[in-house]
């Protein structure tokens, strides 16, 4: 019972820092039909810049207001999404739109290349820790025998919260029912008065703040180094394939199969722990090629 126990909450950790991660890139897909391989560096510069500041936070005023470092934490995604996205999609992307989704898959991935050489030149390539949030919080022991650190135990909270939120401005307020009137159908939602150039800048701008909390709260129980980035986009990759390009809900469950699959196989398996993954992947494209979710699209010609 305590091995399942463990495998169950290692699982559902896992699946909401996955959720964090592939949410921001399932967003941006959804509404302007781009896989933004750029999202691992969103996730990148969100934890380098929360490493950076927390750090100096600590050497000097941190000591006597430790709990304010949370708030450095969410200040710092803020700062960070909707500054680099806002370069990148009204300095680029505007002036791309419409062309084709293979296109759009190269350029974003010379952005991946191009922001990860920038984090270097920016931080260095030497790691930055942040650990001090991570242990503020302490540890819940559970049976005597098993032990969570209550921030990883927070991320499901942070999870649930953004899904929520999430569902609710799509389907609850009426800039949800415009964006998704834009995702139905573009050209219409424009011939009825929407602004669809707002819609999109404001899409991606949530999209890279999704992804820089994705790795600003990730940064206080990691070692931000070169390279966190890329394999972060794997990673998500991965999960929004399962559950269906543009898909809240489907990234969520996709989230949930990665997680509890992979956490299963790390206490089991662990030499099999990688091949999981992507064995999730292809049993369920295997069976249903647009993943759980997705939806079939008819192609315009």
């Amino acid at each position: 019972m305590n091995t399942l126990f463990a495998i169950f909450i290692d699982g559902m950790i896992y699946a909401s820092w996955l959720f964090l991660v592939a949410a921001g890139l399932t967003v941006i897909y959804g509404v302007m039909r781009i896989l933004n391989m750029a999202h691992g560096s969103f996730y990148a510069i969100g934890a380098y810049s929360a490493a950076s500041l927390v750090g100096w936070y600590f050497s000097g005023e941190g000591q006597n207001a430790p709990y304010w470092s949370y708030a450095l934490l969410l200040g710092c995604a803020l700062a960070a999404g909707i500054i680099v996205g806002l370069v990148l999609e009204q300095g680029l992307l505007r002036f791309m739109r419409g062309r084709d989704e293979i296109l759009m898959v190269i350029v974003t991935y010379a952005l991946l290349l191009i922001l990860e050489d920038t984090t270097k030149l920016i931080w260095g390539v030497d790691p930055y820790f942040a650990y001090q949030p991570y242990r503020l919080l302490g540890q819940t022991a559970v049976g005597g025998v098993l032990s969570f650190a209550n921030y990883d135990l927070s991320l499901v909270v942070v999870s649930l919260l953004v899904g929520l939120i999430a569902w609710y401005a799509l389907n609850r307020t009426n800039k949800g029912r415009l964006l998704r009137a834009v995702i139905h159908d573009r050209e219409i939602a424009m011939a009825m008065g929407v602004n669809v150039n707002v819609m999109f800048a404001v899409t991606f701008v949530i999209g890279a703040v999704l992804g820089a909390l994705a790795g600003s709260l990730t940064a206080p129980a990691i070692s931000v180094t070169p390279g966190i980035g890329v394999e972060v986009i794997v990673l998500a990759f991965a999960v929004v394939v399962v559950g269906g390009l543009g898909s809240i809900g489907g990234a969520a469950v996709g989230a949930l199969l990665v997680g509890l699959t992979r956490s299963f196989a790390v206490h089991v398996a662990p030499e099999i722990e990688l091949f999981v993954i992507y064995g999730v992947m292809f049993l369920v494209l295997a069976v249903r090629p647009q993943g759980l979710f997705g939806q079939i699209l008819a192609r315009k010609i």
